[in-house]
């Protein structure tokens, strides 16, 4: 059967550069005989497995097909797949999963369940050490919703994609109609995608972003060609500051940002740019309240674990003046706050900041100070670093004076403790540049940082 005769295969013949894919295990077949299962056609039990190339780098490649038995887990199907992320470990190279399946194989029973739990204990094996991606293209339910949740990035294709723990009717007082659980749209605003489009807009950005990412941990990455000035000015970019996709934009090669989990917790832009050839991971503050909220503070930390893990250096854009009031603040805050700062203190990775605008109090710290680990800090000529608004701390240092002393009051705060050149005197700022400036500052900055290298205390692992 040729590659393209079914969509299993035309998904990897899309995916794929021209003419590059081998299969491997391509006479596998189901060996289960309970409900009859032996007179059924099981070709390549329901999986196609193999590896080809994406711009000429090798990757892994599995691709589920639903024209065989629904494209379910039984024994031999998850054999192929775990086959294919021992090949893709020993060799160093990302693996990218194609889903389209009806879940655990029924006839199969603990079988099945041994099946997909082996998939699993494979992605979790090679977490860290090689790129993993997911592409949604079909139902992706039950159990199999746990594989895209520990890859690295995950896919959705619009139409047809179907992310679920429990079908959307399954849910008690709930239906598809009042409220599609599964659909790409509720996914990427629950922040279990990176992305959602089209099937050419899903192969496109997959390709886009195995071409930005190392092929492995011990891989620094292939420089891309520069043509793009080094020392260009980042021009209007103090006008988007709080539209950080924007901003990063500016600040990049060629314009190119590729944003990871685009549609969840707003106040954060997390993605990759390219400076100078290579690949940095970006988070940044990005909405006009400037706030900082619990899903904002869990996307950033995962973004940060991931780069450091792939040794892939992270620039922060700091503007955040405050912590979002809301009752999710109060039930998920500390314990994701807690998990931003191991991230950034625990990473080894060079780190760069830019204090874009206001950063008050523990958003402040948390946004990727020299506090928690930041190696350079820049600030614009008109950011602000405190512990709060000027005026909101003159009514409390001057409770109960008159209107002229609490202005006065708040003038010598902004002078003595809020202006970044406060912050840069007790050296928390290492140097105040204009906003203009920030593309060429950063270049340099990791240019400086390419050797750093940070011990770590000797223990097994955190427990953040």
């Amino acid at each position: 059967m040729g590659l393209t005769q079914n969509a299993a295969g035309r998904r990897i013949a899309s995916l794929l550069d021209a003419n590059s894919f081998v299969e491997v295990g391509g006479l596998v077949t189901a060996r289960s005989t309970d409900f009859n299962l032996s007179a059924a056609q099981t070709p390549s039990d329901g999986v196609i497995t193999g590896y080809g190339t994406i711009d000429g780098n090798l990757v892994y490649v599995y691709s589920q097909d639903a024209s065989v038995l629904g494209g379910s887990v039984g024994e031999m199907h998850a054999k192929k797949i775990t086959r294919i992320y021992s090949l893709a470990r020993k060799t160093g190279a990302p693996i990218i999963g194609l889903i389209d399946c009806a879940g655990i194989r029924l006839e199969e029973s603990t079988d099945a369940l041994n099946a997909l739990g082996r998939i699993l204990r494979s992605q979790v094996m090679a977490s860290g050490l090689i790129p993993q991606l997911v592409g949604i293209f079909g139902n992706c339910g039950g159990g199999l919703s746990i594989i895209p949740a520990l890859a690295d990035f995950t896919f959705i294709e619009k139409e047809n994609g179907r992310l679920f723990v429990n079908d959307p009717d399954a849910i008690e007082g709930n239906t598809k109609e009042k409220l599609d659980t599964a659909s790409a749209d509720y996914q990427l605003e629950a922040g279990n995608a990176d992305f959602a489009g089209t099937e050419a807009e899903v192969y496109a950005a997959m390709r886009e972003l195995v071409a930005l990412l190392p092929l492995n941990c011990e891989d620094e990455g292939a420089m891309a060609a520069v043509t793009d000035d080094l020392n260009r000015a980042a021009s209007g970019i103090a006008s988007v500051k709080g539209n950080a996709a924007e901003a990063l934009k500016l600040i990049g090669d060629g314009g190119q940002f590729f944003e990871t989990k685009r549609g969840f917790a707003g106040c954060v832009t997390t993605g990759f740019i390219r400076l100078n050839g290579y690949t940095v991971g970006c988070v940044a503050n990005s909405s006009d309240k400037a706030v900082l909220c619990a899903g904002g503070a869990e996307k950033a930390a995962s973004f940060i674990g991931f780069c450091d893990a792939f040794n892939i250096p992270v620039l922060t854009l700091a503007n955040a003046e405050a912590l979002r009031n809301s009752e999710c603040t109060e039930k998920r805050f500390p314990r994701n706050a807690a998990r931003l700062t191991y991230a950034y203190t625990n990473a080894t990775v060079p780190k760069v900041t830019v204090v874009t605008g206001k950063a008050y109090g523990t958003a402040y710290i948390l946004m990727g100070s020299k506090a928690v680990g930041a190696d350079m800090v820049f600030a614009w000529k008109d950011a602000e670093i405190g512990t709060m608004d000027a005026k909101m701390a003159a009514k409390i240092i001057a409770d109960g004076a008159d209107a002229d002393t609490m202005k006065k009051t708040a003038e010598e705060y902004t002078a003595l403790q809020q202006c970044v050149t406060s912050a840069a005197r007790h050296g928390y700022v290492d140097t105040i540049i204009e906003a203009e400036e920030t593309r060429k500052y950063v270049i340099g900055a990791f240019e400086m940082l390419y050797t750093k290298r940070e011990d770590r205390p000797d223990k097994k692992h955190g427990t953040v």
